[in-house]
Parts: structure tokens; C-alpha cells; sequence
């Protein structure tokens, strides 16, 4: 069973918004909708978890399409910060999902996710095809499976915050992106050995995974995939909406 966990638990307070990003309407349509709709639609996508704070449920529930409502599963409450909010919604899955299931999960706020995306963390992870051009085995199957981007930018070292230490090898640094993929028994375990304490340090989804030394593999991300953190953000998803037709 392939299960994709949504993450709207986030408060969007950076934004200066009166309500979370992702509930924000663009075009009549919530911010959450985007991505869903589109999780929804991919052959691959058993079912929906949805991680989002009570007050919303109903809200998201009314603004889902029937091909979304079909898919969902239920909503997880959130956690003190993302990692643990993953971990509660990891651990309402396992009620109905076994440990040999896979786990997609995906940020709200990152509404402009493709189907060709999710196909490829998919077929990744089950070692099925290489399109990404960053040396999969074929036929292997991996605990994981994290898209990255390349860091265009020269990247700096600094130790105080205030001179430069050293200088980091671009050509070793990449971004990490979501929706990232993995095991759901294994991750699941990673994750819990991180509880109470050092799973509030944790920032990104894969850092778990790779402390308990799962296999993880990279693939090539989406540029366009970015997330909704800022205002210039929110205006850039408006822009392409309008003129790109996403």
C-alpha cells in the first residue's frame, strides 16, 4: 500500500497572513487543494492522511473534490514542530497500513507538486526505472527516496554568523525537496527512537531516516516545486497560476 501523509499543520506565521498558508484561496481554490487534487489523481496513491489542526478538518473535508474524499483516510493532529507531527500521523497510518508500505509525504504549502514527481519517487523506490539520471539500480529497492536540486549559489561557511570560515563544494551540496518516500515500518522506527527529545531538533523529513541508516537514494527535483514561506512566494504561485495555467 503506497500512503501519501499531507503536512497542514503549519501556522504560516512568517507569511503575516490572519490564517495558515495553506488555507489561503487562490483562484477559489485552497492553497492544500492544489497538491491534493493532484495526489488524488495518481494511480500509484492508495490513500490520504492528512495532518492538520481540528478546527480545519471540516473545512478541508467540504473543499476536497469526490476523487480526494474517495482517497482520504483521516486526519492526524499536529506535533510541536513538523518531525513530530509526522510521527503522529506515521503512527495513525500504521493502524490500517503494514510496516511493508510505503509513506509519501508532502507539504501543504507546496501546492505546484506533478504527477510526474510522485511517479518517479514511486519507481525509485521500488528500484523500477532511472530517469533521473543519479545512478539508481535497477531492480533494487531502497528504504527511501528524497528529490534534491542543485545549489546554484556559491555556499559559504561561517562558524560565528558573522565571518567566513570556509567555503562548502557546491557541486556536493543539494536541496532537499518533498515529497519524500520511505518505508513506512523502518521510518516509522526512526522516528520513534528520536522521541520525546531529540525529534523537536530534527528539520528535515529524510534527517531521521538517515540517523537510523536507512538506504535513501536521490533523485531530480522540481524547481517549480518550491514552498510557500514568504509573501514573495505566495505572489510567485499567484503569477504562475495566472499565467501558466498550473
Amino acid at each position: 500500500m503506497n500512503i501519501a501523509l499531507i503536512l497542514s499543520g503549519g501556522t504560516g506565521t512568517r507569511l503575516g497572513c490572519n490564517i495558515p498558508k495553506q488555507y489561503i484561496e487562490v483562484n477559489d481554490k485552497m492553497i492544500i487543494c492544489y497538491c491534493l487534487e493532484t495526489i488524488a489523481a495518481n494511480s500509484q496513491v492508495d490513500c490520504i492522511q492528512i495532518v492538520a489542526d481540528e478546527v480545519w478538518h471540516s473545512k478541508i473535508a467540504q473543499a476536497l473534490d469526490d476523487e480526494c474524499l474517495a482517497k482520504l483516510k483521516g486526519f492526524s493532529l499536529p506535533g510541536a514542530n513538523r518531525q513530530l507531527s509526522i510521527y503522529n500521523g506515521l503512527t495513525d497510518i500504521r493502524a490500517y497500513a503494514d510496516d511493508d508500505s510505503y509513506v509519501l509525504i508532502h507539504d501543504a504549502a507546496r501546492p505546484l507538486l506533478k504527477n510526474e514527481l510522485i511517479d518517479a519517487c514511486f519507481d525509485a523506490v521500488g528500484g523500477k526505472t532511472d530517469t533521473s539520471g543519479m545512478n539508481i539500480v535497477l531492480g533494487k529497492k531502497y528504504d527511501g527516496v528524497l528529490p534534491v536540486v542543485p545549489i546554484k549559489d556559491t555556499v559559504y561557511m561561517s562558524e560565528d554568523k558573522k565571518h567566513i570560515s570556509s567555503l562548502i563544494d557546491r557541486d556536493k551540496i543539494y536541496g532537499g525537496q518533498a515529497p519524500e518516500v520511505f518505508l513506512l515500518g523502518r521510518y516509522y522506527k526512526a522516528n520513534e527512537e528520536l522521541v520525546p527529545d531529540k525529534i523537536l531538533k530534527i528539520n528535515g523529513s529524510t534527517e531521521p531516516a538517515v540517523m537510523a541508516g536507512m538506504d535513501i537514494v536521490m533523485i531530480e527535483g522540481d524547481e517549480n516545486n518550491f514552498k510557500i514561506t514568504t509573501q514573495a512566494d505566495l505572489d510567485k504561485f499567484k503569477y504562475m497560476i495566472k499565467t501558466r495555467g498550473f
